[in-house]
């Protein structure tokens, strides 16, 4: 009886190795090229939003950018985050030829048309076991953000709420992510 062979697990070496491509997005989940498709306006303004409301909060203790390439897992991993946060101490030490190494303290993603609740909980499970504190989820459209955290806590924060910020010892608005 023949046997289905396992598909060849690319490195992120081999990642690096291929043309790149205008078109799409490309990242490395497991070992697999994942191509993901390019987000419209509104979420890119979204993501600058964040940048500029969550900068203020973080300057003394780390930089807060969009779009932060990671390497969760150092092999076969090579993902982004829409908006993360990474303390001084590791964006200064971080190779200009290489990515973050582990998962950023702080990954925020924007919730998407495409993105389905498996792949936000692989992606928050990945995250949160390879060096990140918090992940949150930005939910355009309720205007709500959850909030993971490693201690395995999960929190719905709506529009009224603020939300507490342990990394940087303050609290923001939900509804100054949104306004």
């Amino acid at each position: 009886m023949a046997t289905l062979a396992e598909p060849l697990l690319m490195t992120v070496a081999q990642y690096r190795e291929l043309p790149h491509r205008e078109d799409v997005i490309e990242e490395l989940h497991c070992g697999r090229l994942v191509a993901l498709t390019r987000p419209k306006m509104k979420h890119v303004r979204l993501q600058q939003r964040l940048v500029a409301v969550l900068t203020p909060l973080a300057t003394d203790k780390g930089i807060i950018a969009a779009e932060v390439p990671f390497r969760a897992l150092p092999e076969y991993e090579l993902r982004g985050a829409d908006v993360a946060f990474v303390a001084h101490l590791r964006w200064e030490a971080a190779d200009d030829e290489d990515n973050l190494q582990g998962s950023p303290e702080l990954v925020i993603e924007v919730l998407s048309a495409s993105n389905t609740k498996a792949e936000m909980r692989e992606k928050a499970t990945l995250c949160l076991t390879n060096g990140a504190e918090e992940f949150w989820i930005v939910h355009p459209k309720r205007k709500t953000v959850t909030v993971m955290r490693r201690s395995g806590a999960s929190t719905v924060y709506e529009e009224r709420d603020v939300i507490p910020i342990p990394l940087f010892e303050t609290s923001m608005r939900v509804a100054s992510i949104f306004e």
